[in-house]
C-alpha cells in the first residue's frame, strides 16, 4: 500500500549560483543575497550546487563561509560537492572550519565518481597520479573517517615549539551527523546507510534494470527505502528530496511564460532513460501552490520524506528567485504542513 503523505518538516531550497565570467562578484553576491532571504522567510536550509570550470559556484565551501557571517539559523548545506576532484583530508579541515564559525549549521553533501570530463582535466588536475585515484566510495569513508575524528597519522605531540595533532584540526562535534550522500542508485542508498550518513535524493535516478520500468517516483522510493533498510536510525534515517519547483502564486504573466517554457524544454529528458547510465530526470513542476501540492502529494517518494531542498532552476533572474522562494514559504510549505522554525 503507498504510504500516506509525511507532513513537511524542513523546508529547504538549492541554487547553482551562476555567474557573469566578466562579472563573477555580482553573482556571488547574489547567490548571498537569497539565502539572506530564505533566513528572513523561515526556510530550515540553504544548499548550493557545486561547479568546477564553468559559470557556477566552484568554491561553495567558501560561499558558505561567507554566508555563515551574513545568517544567524539557517542551515548551509552542499549539493553536492563531487569528491574526485578533492582531498579528503584537506576538504576535512575546511568543512569543520566552517561549521565551526556557523555554529553547527553547516550540513555536506558529497558524491563520487570520476570528474567530469576527466580526460580533458585529468591533466590540470592530477598531472602525476591520475592513473592511481581512487573515486569509489572509500574516498567518502576517509572523509568520514577524518571529519569524524577518527587518526589521520600516527604522529602526534611536541617538535620545539610546534604542537601536532593525530586527528583533523580544527574539529567539530557534531559535524559528523551532518554529513550527505547525494546518491541516485540503489546501490548509492545502500551505502550511504550502512555508514551512517543521511541521504540526498535530487531530481535524477538511475533507472537501473529495464525490466523494472522507469517510473521516476517508484525508483526513488526504492532508495529511500533501501537507505533507511541499512541505516543504524532505520525509519527516522534522514533522507531530503530535491525536486524542481516552481510556485507561480505571485508570479506575474511573464514570469509564468518563462517558467512554462523552462519545463517544457525539459520535459522530454523525463520520458526514458538517458544515455549509457540510464539517468531518469523528474519532470519540474510549476503552477500554483495548491496545484504542486497535488503533484507532491501523488509522488512515491515525496511521500517518503519530511524534509526537502527543492531545487531553483539554473537561469532565472535574481528577481525569479526572490519570487519563488516567497511563494515557497508562504503559500507552498505551509500547504504542506509546515512552519517556520517547526524543525527546531
Amino acid at each position: 500500500m503507498p504510504s500516506a503523505p509525511r507532513p513537511l518538516r524542513r523546508l529547504g531550497f538549492l541554487t547553482i549560483g551562476l555567474f557573469d565570467g566578466a562579472d563573477p562578484g555580482r553573482g556571488h553576491e547574489s547567490t548571498l543575497e537569497i539565502i539572506e532571504l530564505g533566513e528572513r522567510l523561515g526556510f530550515d536550509s540553504a544548499w548550493v550546487r557545486h561547479r568546477h570550470l564553468q559559470y557556477g559556484i566552484s568554491s561553495p565551501v567558501a560561499v558558505l563561509a561567507a554566508a555563515s557571517q551574513r545568517t544567524s539559523r539557517i542551515e548551509l548545506g552542499t549539493a553536492v560537492i563531487p569528491l574526485g576532484w578533492e582531498n579528503p583530508l584537506r576538504l576535512a579541515e575546511d568543512l569543520a572550519t566552517v561549521d565551526l564559525l556557523s555554529g553547527g549549521r553547516l550540513n555536506p553533501g558529497v558524491s563520487v565518481g570520476p570528474p567530469m570530463h576527466y580526460e580533458q582535466v585529468r591533466e590540470a588536475l592530477y598531472p602525476d597520479t591520475a592513473d592511481a585515484e581512487d573515486f569509489s566510495y572509500e574516498r567518502v569513508r576517509r572523509l568520514l573517517d577524518f571529519v569524524r575524528g577518527n587518526p589521520a597519522t600516527d604522529f602526534s605531540g611536541v617538535e620545539g615549539f610546534e604542537v601536532f595533532s593525530d586527528v583533523v584540526q580544527p574539529h567539530s562535534p557534531g559535524l559528523g551527523r551532518r554529513l550527505w550522500y547525494g546518491g541516485g542508485s540503489l546501490g548509492s542508498a545502500r551505502w550511504a546507510g550502512e555508514h551512517g550518513m543521511n541521504f540526498l535524493t535530487s531530481s535524477v535516478v538511475r533507472a537501473g534494470d529495464p525490466a523494472d520500468g522507469h517510473d521516476f517516483a517508484e525508483i526513488q522510493l526504492s532508495h529511500i527505502r533501501e537507505f533507511r533498510a541499512h541505516h543504524p536510525d532505520g525509519e527516522a534515517a534522514r533522507v531530503s528530496q530535491g525536486l524542481v519547483v516552481i510556485p507561480t502564486d505571485s508570479a506575474t504573466p511573464e514570469q509564468r511564460a518563462k517558467y512554462e517554457a523552462y519545463a517544457a524544454k525539459r520535459l522530454p529528458r523525463t520520458t526514458s532513460p538517458q544515455g549509457p547510465a540510464r539517468l531518469l530526470f523528474a519532470p519540474d513542476l510549476v503552477g500554483t501552490s495548491a496545484e504542486i501540492v497535488e503533484q507532491l502529494h501523488a509522488h512515491a517518494g515525496f511521500r517518503e520524506v519530511d524534509e526537502v531542498a527543492f531545487a531553483l532552476p539554473f537561469t532565472f533572474e535574481h528577481e525569479d528567485y526572490v519570487q519563488i522562494l516567497t511563494d515557497m514559504a508562504a503559500q507552498l510549505g505551509p500547504a504542506l504542513g509546515w512552519r517556520p522554525g517547526s524543525a527546531a
